[in-house]
């Protein structure tokens, strides 16, 4: 008689919570500029109240999302060795650079569309006058606000590619090495950013037409996600696709797993009915649920895909840990978010946000 025995060594989860916010509040970001992009680069009409929310959430998560990566970090020279040591061929290395690339961009398209209104805010408002006419830094011309628009719809597309990329990677892991997760996590993304703008629509702007064009918005972006899910289910059924095959091998047979398939596809269908059936009137149910699902899609691909042994049989507990650096961690940059949307929209007058206007040409002297 043989005994084969496999032993495991003890050790801490390589993704923490701290992960989870930071794809969530990066993704979440970089779709919202580009859905805010159209609004203030193209001429037409009814597109720029969307568009004013979309910046407010792309700035807002935007900001938030690096506090969360330096805080799974756990230490900010971590960080900077991905600049001292880099490495080409690695995804997480090009994110090092992707990340900060991005934040300035779209912190610098955003402040180039408020300059106006800087500038209007510092002859008005007599108690931070000094504050918005350094802000406008002299003027309120805005015409190259585009080219900082479409350099920050780059970096926001590069974030989407390698956000998605440097998990797919991961071979050890089946659940998270498949070819369609890149454009789940994408697709995901945009769920979670318009239902972010709804909640601030319903706040902020209380508009039964726009809270009615943003659940259009959001039952397409559903759609494309139930399209992704179905696909994947699909090539894993089939076995048409190896990888997707083993993912769900990884996981089918586990009772926790069927209801997370059952939770996704009841968080997908019911804000796509509501979005559809009553675009006006629905905005919190549909916005908070949105948020919900994109959030719980990132915890169960990183959460739940570690739960899932290399080597062995059942399962690990992936429940929430309490503490500092868990559940504290994931209440604050909820919180850290939060304090943002506060302070944008008390100091920056986003509500006069407009298209972007054409730099005016000085006249030709006659000779």
């Amino acid at each position: 008689m043989q005994v084969h025995e496999l032993v495991g060594a003890v050790h801490e989860a390589a993704w923490l919570p701290w992960a989870v916010q930071y794809f969530f509040l990066i993704a979440v970001s970089a779709t919202a500029l580009l859905t805010a992009l159209p609004g203030f680069l193209s001429a037409r009409p009814g597109g720029i109240r969307a568009a004013r929310l979309a910046l407010m959430a792309a700035v807002t998560t935007g900001v938030a999302a690096p506090i969360a990566l330096l805080a799974d970090l756990h230490q900010p020279g971590r960080f900077w060795e991905f600049f001292v040591y880099t490495n080409p061929t690695s995804w997480m290395a090009w994110g090092a650079w992707i990340v900060p690339s991005y934040v300035a961009l779209v912190l610098a398209f955003a402040w180039a569309v408020h300059r106006p209104g800087f500038h209007a805010a510092g002859a008005r408002d007599w108690r931070f006058a000094p504050l918005y006419r350094l802000l406008a830094l002299g003027g309120p011309g805005n015409g190259f606000a585009p080219w900082l628009g479409l350099a920050a719809g780059a970096a926001a597309a590069g974030v989407l590619a390698y956000t998605g990329m440097e998990v797919m990677v991961v071979r050890a892991r089946p659940l998270w090495n498949t070819p369609l997760l890149p454009l789940q996590f994408a697709a995901t993304g945009a769920v979670g950013a318009l239902g972010l703008m709804l909640v601030l629509e319903r706040v902020l702007c209380r508009d039964g037409g726009l809270e009615a064009q943003l659940n259009r918005r959001l039952a397409l972006a559903l759609a494309i996600v139930g399209a992704l899910g179905t696909l994947w289910l699909a090539a894993g059924l089939s076995g048409l696709s190896p990888r997707h095959a083993e993912a769900l091998a990884s996981v089918a047979g586990f009772p926790v797993w069927q209801r997370i398939a059952l939770w996704a596809a009841a968080a997908i269908l019911l804000p796509f009915l509501l979005a559809l059936a009553m675009p006006r009137r629905t905005g919190w149910i549909t916005g908070l649920t949105a948020i919900h699902a994109a959030w719980m899609f990132r915890w169960s691909v990183f959460m739940g895909g570690q739960a899932v042994p290399k080597v062995g049989s059942g399962l690990y507990d992936a429940l929430v840990p309490a503490g500092a650096a868990e559940l504290a961690g994931v209440i604050g940059t909820f919180g850290l978010w939060l304090f943002l949307a506060i302070a944008y929209t008390s100091f920056i007058p986003w509500s006069d946000a407009a298209r972007p206007a054409a730099p005016v040409r000085r006249a030709a002297r006659p000779v």
